[in-house]
C-alpha cells in the first residue's frame, strides 16, 4: 500500500466510510476497465455506503424494539381463525395510520394470531424507518415514566425507544 492509500484508507476509517473503503479498489479496477464517468464511480460507492448503513439503521431499529421473536405477513397462517378480514389486515401493512398517529386494535381469543399480526406490523414498521417498541400491557404499567426534574433535562433528544412511532400492548 503506497502513502496516497494510505491515507485514504486512515480517511475512510476516520470518517467511518466502511462500504467505500471495502470497495473502492474493486470498484476503482471495474470503473477503469469499462470506462465510467467518474460520477459514475463515485455514485456507485455512495451507493454501496448509503446501502450499508439503510440496512444498520433497520438492524438497530429491530433490536430496540424488542422484538419476542421476529414474525412477518407471509407467516400468518390465514386458514385459522376463519373468521379474520384479510384485506383489512393486509391493509394495516401500509402502514398510513402512522403518519396520523392513528391506533389499530386486534381483538379475539387466545391464539388467533393477535400478537403474531402485532409483531409483523412492527416488523413491517422497522423496515419502513419507523421507531417501534413491542411490550405489554403489564410491562407498560410496570415501568414508570420518568420526568425530567430541571429545565435543561427537557431539552435533551428522545431516543427512538423513548417515543416510538409503533408500539404493540
Amino acid at each position: 500500500m503506497n502513502a496516497t492509500e494510505t491515507r485514504l484508507a486512515e480517511q475512510l476509517a476516520t470518517l467511518k466510510l466502511v462500504a467505500v473503503a471495502g470497495q473502492y479498489a474493486a470498484l476503482a479496477s471495474e470503473a477503469a476497465q469499462k470506462q465510467w464517468p467518474h460520477v459514475d464511480y463515485l455514485a456507485r460507492l455512495i451507493d454501496g455506503e448509503a446501502q450499508r448503513r439503510q440496512e444498520l439503521a433497520i438492524q438497530r431499529r429491530i433490536a430496540a424494539a424488542r422484538f419476542p421473536c421476529i414474525k412477518t405477513l407471509d407467516q400468518f397462517d390465514w386458514n385459522w381463525p376463519k373468521k379474520i378480514n384479510r384485506t383489512q389486515v393486509q391493509n394495516l401493512f401500509r402502514l398510513a395510520f402512522l403518519p396520523d398517529k392513528g391506533n389499530v386494535v386486534f381483538m379475539g381469543g387466545v391464539g388467533l394470531g393477535k400478537s403474531h399480526l402485532a409483531s409483523a406490523l412492527g416488523y413491517a414498521a422497522c423496515l419502513a424507518g419507523h421507531s417501534v417498541l413491542f411490550t405489554t400491557a403489564v410491562d407498560i404499567i410496570n415501568t414508570p415514566h420518568r420526568r425530567p426534574s430541571h429545565p435543561s433535562a427537557q431539552s435533551r433528544a428522545q431516543t427512538p425507544a423513548d417515543s416510538p412511532d409503533f408500539m404493540h400492548r
